[in-house]
Order: structure tokens, then C-alpha cells, then sequence
């Protein structure tokens, strides 16, 4: 069985490190205290996503590091209703800097289109200017 990742746009964050920032909170945490994020919409690709797919965290516009998606679980909110709260490996992994234009909610991306992963060493490097990253997206240098 082949797997797939989501792509998901972090609101409200600057940085890698707010993203880890909030993650930290409890009101981000699944009861196992591992970090989660709730989503209206369940993946119907579930098995697939849960064989080896991580969640690609856009951040300003710029596709800038990933997750390990762990499970998926239940999640009932205080209206009642039913949502998905896709947990996730606590370690964020930097990945190479890909540009993405803003949609809504989460989508899916296959392992062809993920950017990869920065070398070891390589993990606190700063994305490009995002005007950089647009012109050589644009001249297919990334």
C-alpha cells in the first residue's frame, strides 16, 4: 500500500519555532500529551496517510518543515460535534523551503511533490526571501 502526506497551512504562526512553541501548550496536546492538530474534515484516505505520511506545515506562504502523523483520532468539541484531530510525532523535521499559495483547511500531497527533508546539520538554516523563492520557483529552479 502506498502512502501520502497532508498539506496544511499553520495560522498564525512566524516561524518553526512558534509552531513548536504552540505545539507545547496542552491545548494543543491529545490526552498522551503528543502534539495534535483538530480539523473539521476526516481524510478518507486514511490508510494511506497513516502508512508513513506526515502532515507539511506551510508557514508564511513557504512549505518549511513536517510531521510524522501518528493516528487519527476522535475528537467531540464542547458543540458537539465530531472532528479529527491527526496526531503527530513531536519532532519537526525541517525540509527543504517550497512556496505554496494559501487554501483552506488541509489537502493532500504526494511523496512526489513533497520537498525533502534538510540534511543533517543543515536544520536551522532560514527559508529564502519569499520574493526569492518565487523567482526561481518560477524559472523551475525549485
Amino acid at each position: 500500500m502506498s502512502h501520502t502526506h497532508l498539506i496544511k497551512l499553520s495560522v498564525g504562526t512566524e516561524t518553526v519555532d512558534d509552531l513548536a512553541a504552540w505545539q507545547a501548550t496542552k491545548r494543543a496536546q491529545a490526552p498522551d500529551g503528543l502534539p495534535r492538530h483538530v480539523t473539521r474534515m476526516w481524510p478518507r484516505r486514511e490508510s494511506e496517510v497513516l502508512n508513513g505520511g506526515s502532515i507539511f506545515w506551510v508557514i508564511k506562504g513557504v512549505i518549511q518543515c513536517r510531521q510524522v502523523i501518528n493516528r487519527l483520532d476522535e475528537y467531540i468539541g464542547q458543540d458537539g460535534i465530531r472532528r479529527c484531530a491527526i496526531v503527530l510525532e513531536p519532532e519537526i523535521i525541517r525540509t527543504q523551503t517550497s512556496l505554496k499559495r494559501p487554501f483552506q483547511g488541509w489537502r493532500y500531497l504526494q511523496p512526489a511533490d513533497a520537498p525533502p527533508d534538510l540534511p543533517e546539520g543543515r536544520d536551522h538554516e532560514e527559508p529564502l526571501p519569499v520574493e526569492l523563492n518565487k523567482a526561481l520557483a518560477e524559472i523551475g529552479v525549485l
